[in-house]
């Protein structure tokens, strides 16, 4: 038996080149996330419970990544978590709430506590506007039986628009009405759309954030490949979910392959990464089955035991390399997943040939994940844990039934609070621009390109750490 040699980021160093790039503000990290969704930057945001929600996957599309939501959830939570992210911005609000002129006060109070919303929509049975209902009209109410139809604005003083009116057009118009809703309708007033000033004032200032073709954030959603895995597509993609992750500790299996037929028969046109996987194989395997995108880790994750529990996986950098060969061949994006731990990691997987990196742990304990702050010996702290560990594996459904055979592959782990996810993001960003400049690469092809690897020894990686001092 020939036993080969398998690396990872800490194995490694990038050699530097002559640059002509006078500032790291000058280089591109524009890059594919799948066939057909761009991003401006390659991070995304893991689909574990203890990281991305809507509030994180908010975050990561106004910086130019993207989350996605993870699947420990029903159907219904996920699918609402992800609608919360595409009702965050947008430039047409394709089905905006809506209520009835017969609602009481107290309905619509449910109402705003349900969507966080503070304005509706008044319209009859079919559809046609009646009027609006604004925070403004409710503030001063005082009895909450108060029908709807005598605190709304009616359509007579509505400022209204046909749907297929330009943002342009659409701006001009609420400026010089002094609106800040634009209902949108047909020919017989029904409601179409509407459009609000917050909305188009976010997407003129978030130029770099992550959108689709309607000015709504990007988000993507996970799901499995056993049981209700179909029903919990459809539902997803009814909630418009951009692209959807098969999230799988061992992607190159039977039932992966079997989910990926499945999915792009009914819905052939939905964006799917599937994983995850570690070998040229599995990455030609997936993308003879019809992915848009793979994802690379298996067991390199900071609260990962997949390989100390099963003795299988591959170190990162060289799984890597071993899918993207593929990949390349096939225009088929790779996302690396787990096992970074600082900015130069990032580096070294998009250089190795990945797209984007998929990062769990470094996001953890940022404001933006779920959970509580918890205060332990005098400093704040949130709960992170592998989604393949014991809590999370108790908390399935059907965990009692099955306990005695539950095998952890991964832990729970209390990390310090890090404050906006946006700090964290700033300080890879800035260490991948640095880190093309020295590879004097003006875009990730460049990056890719320029690679030049050496193998370091432990004297090496010791050397490239702070040493020799007491840190600050």
């Amino acid at each position: 038996m020939t036993i080969k040699t398998a690396l990872t980021y800490d194995d490694v160093l990038l050699v530097p080149k002559k640059s002509s790039i006078q500032s790291r503000r000058e280089v591109d990290t524009a890059c594919k996330l799948s066939r057909n969704i761009n991003l401006k930057i390659p991070l995304v945001s893991a689909n574990m419970d203890t990281v991305t929600e809507s509030q994180m996957a908010i975050a990561m599309s106004l910086a130019g990544g993207i989350g996605i939501i993870h699947r420990f959830c029903s159907i219904d939570d996920q699918a609402k978590e992800v609608a919360k992210v595409k009702r965050k911005q947008n430039i047409v609000i394709d089905n905006p709430f809506i209520v009835s002129p017969q609602n009481t006060l107290t309905e619509v109070k449910e109402k705003i506590k349900e969507f966080n919303c503070k304005s509706f929509l008044v319209t009859d049975n079919s559809q046609v506007l009646l009027g609006i209902l604004t925070h403004r009209d409710t503030i001063f109410a005082k009895d909450d039986k108060t029908l709807v139809r005598e605190l709304m604005t009616p359509k007579s003083q509505l400022i209204t628009a046909p749907y297929n009116i330009g943002p342009e057009k659409a701006r001009e118009l609420m400026n010089n009405n002094k609106v800040e809703k634009l209902p949108l309708v047909d020919d017989e007033f029904k409601i179409k759309g509407l459009i609000t000033a917050t909305d188009i004032v976010k997407n003129y200032n978030n130029v770099n954030a992550s959108k689709d073709s309607k000015g709504r954030l990007l988000v993507g959603a996970a799901i499995g490949v056993r049981d209700d895995f179909m029903t919990r597509a459809e539902s997803l993609i009814r909630a418009e979910a951009d692209v959807l992750v098969l999230d799988i500790a061992h992607g190159h299996s039977d039932n992966e392959l079997d989910a990926i037929a499945k999915i792009k028969t009914r819905y052939p046109s939905v964006e799917l990464i599937g994983g995850n996987i570690a070998t040229a194989k599995a990455a030609s395997d997936l993308i003879k089955a019809g992915v848009d995108a793979v994802k690379v880790g298996i067991g390199p994750g900071s609260i990962c035991t997949t390989r100390t529990t099963t003795g299988f996986g591959i170190p990162q950098l060289t799984a890597i390399f071993n899918v993207s060969r593929v990949c390349q061949k096939h225009q088929i994006p790779v996302n690396a997943d787990g096992g970074v731990k600082q900015p130069g990691d990032l580096v070294k997987a998009l250089a190795a040939g990945a797209d984007t990196v998929m990062m769990g742990g470094q996001f953890s304990g940022t404001k933006e994940t779920p959970g509580p702050v918890i205060t332990y010996r005098g400093r704040q702290h949130k709960i992170s844990r592998g989604m393949a560990s014991l809590t999370a594996a108790l908390s399935r459904p059907d965990a009692k039934e099955k306990l005695a055979e539950i095998t952890p592959e991964g832990v729970e782990a209390r990390v310090p609070y890090r404050g906006p996810v946006q700090n964290i993001i700033n300080q890879y960003i800035g260490g991948l621009r640095s880190g093309m400049s020295y590879g004097n690469a003006r875009n990730l092809e460049e990056l890719r390109k320029n690679a030049e690897f050496i193998r370091i020894t432990n004297s090496g990686i010791r050397e490239s750490n702070s040493h020799d001092n007491e840190v600050l």
